[in-house]
C-alpha cells in the first residue's frame, strides 16, 4: 500500500465545511462553489490520504471512524494556518490603531487602572476601546470580534478556535451588612437559614450560561447587571451575596459589611482567563497589553487570614459566584 499523499490546504477546509455544514449542498453554498466541485474536492482528498472519510450508504454526511480521527487534525491545520495568516498581518501593518479588549466585572479595578494607564503613557497614539461584562458575554464579545482581547471568568469552554491564557485567581465572600439578619448572627449560618433570605446575584448579559445557576442557594433572588449595583444594595441591607474580597475588604474592616462564615459557602476562588481568537490576533500594542495582564496577574491572598480559631476547617470552594442567567 502506497503512502499517504499530501492534502491541500483547500481540500481540508472543505473537508471540515462539510461536516460543520451537515451536507455537501450547504458546504457548497457557503463555500461559493457547486456541489459537484465539493464533492469532487472530498474525492480527492481520500484519494490522497488512501482512505475513505465518509460513510457513502448514509444519506447525510458521515464520518467513518477513520474520518472522525482525522477531522480534529484538518481543524487544527486550518486554525494554524489563520493565526499565521493574522499574525503576519499585524505585522505587515506595523503598530495598530487601536486596541478593544473586554474584561470581566470581577477583574480588580486597581490592577485594570494600572494597565490602562501603563498602555496609554507606551502607546499614546493607540486608541483603547474598554468594555466591562460579566460571564459568558466576556466569551460573546471576543467570539463575535466586537473586541480582540477578553479578560474572562470561570465556567466556560473555550474552543479550539479560542487561545486562553491562565491570569490568576480572585477571592469571593459572602457579605451583608450588619443591619442584616445574618449580618447579625453569629458563628457558622446553616445553609437552610441563609435560604430564606434574597440573595443578590450577578446576571448574564449572553446566553452562554442560560439556565445555570452558580453558587444560588436562596428561595428569593435578585438579578442585576452591574457589580457596583450589587454592592449599593448590600450595603443597603437588602440582600446578601459573594463579592471579590478586595472590593469589600476596606467595607469589613470599617464594619459597613459582614463576611458571613455559611455552612457551605465560606469563600472561594474566581479563576481569570485571557482569551483572543487565534485567527484575529492582536498587534505589537495587544500583545503588549496582554503580557502586562500576565505579568501582573491578580493573585490569590484570600482566605489564610480568616481561617483560625472557631473558623478553621470551614470549606473554601472552587467558585461561589453567585451568578445566574
Amino acid at each position: 500500500m502506497r503512502d499517504p499523499g499530501l492534502p491541500t490546504l483547500e481540500q481540508l477546509r472543505v473537508f471540515v465545511a462539510v461536516i460543520d455544514c451537515g451536507s455537501f449542498s450547504r458546504a457548497a453554498t457557503e463555500l461559493h462553489r457547486t456541489q459537484s466541485v465539493v464533492s469532487y474536492t472530498i474525492a480527492n482528498l481520500e484519494a490522497q490520504l488512501n482512505i475513505a472519510l465518509f460513510d457513502r450508504s448514509k444519506r447525510k454526511p458521515t464520518l467513518t471512524e477513520a474520518g472522525k480521527a482525522l477531522l480534529a487534525d484538518a481543524r487544527m491545520v486550518g486554525l494554524k494556518v489563520d493565526a499565521m495568516r493574522a499574525r503576519a498581518k499585524t505585522l505587515s501593518l506595523g503598530l495598530e490603531a487601536e486596541v478593544s479588549i473586554v474584561v470581566d466585572v470581577m477583574f480588580p479595578n486597581c490592577t485594570l487602572v494600572l494597565a490602562l494607564k501603563a498602555f496609554q503613557e507606551q502607546f499614546p497614539t493607540v486608541a483603547l476601546r474598554l468594555r466591562i461584562e460579566a460571564l459568558g458575554a466576556v466569551k460573546h464579545l471576543v467570539s463575535e470580534r466586537i473586541c480582540q482581547i477578553g479578560i474572562a471568568g470561570p465556567m466556560l469552554d473555550f474552543p479550539d478556535i479560542f487561545q486562553s491564557q491562565q491570569l490568576g485567581n480572585i477571592t469571593m465572600i459572602p457579605v451583608a451588612a450588619p443591619s442584616h439578619p445574618l449580618g447579625q448572627m453569629q458563628g457558622v449560618i446553616p445553609t437552610e437559614v441563609a435560604r430564606d433570605h434574597t440573595q443578590l446575584v450577578l446576571t448574564d448579559r449572553s446566553q452562554l450560561t442560560s439556565g445555570q445557576n452558580f453558587g444560588v442557594i436562596a428561595v428569593r433572588d435578585w438579578r442585576l447587571g452591574d457589580l457596583g449595583a450589587k454592592h449599593m444594595l448590600l450595603l443597603g441591607g437588602l440582600g446578601w451575596g459573594s463579592m471579590p474580597e478586595e472590593m469589600v475588604q476596606a467595607d469589613i474592616q470599617n464594619g459597613r459589611l459582614v463576611h458571613l462564615h455559611l455552612e457551605h459557602l465560606y469563600a472561594g476562588h474566581y479563576s481569570l482567563h485571557l482569551i483572543n481568537r487565534m485567527d484575529d490576533a492582536p498587534g505589537p500594542a495587544g500583545r503588549w497589553l496582554m503580557q502586562y495582564f500576565l505579568d501582573h496577574a491578580p493573585e490569590n491572598h484570600a482566605t489564610a487570614k480568616y481561617r483560625d480559631g472557631a473558623l478553621a476547617g470551614l470549606p473554601l470552594l472552587p467558585s461561589p459566584i453567585d451568578s445566574v442567567d
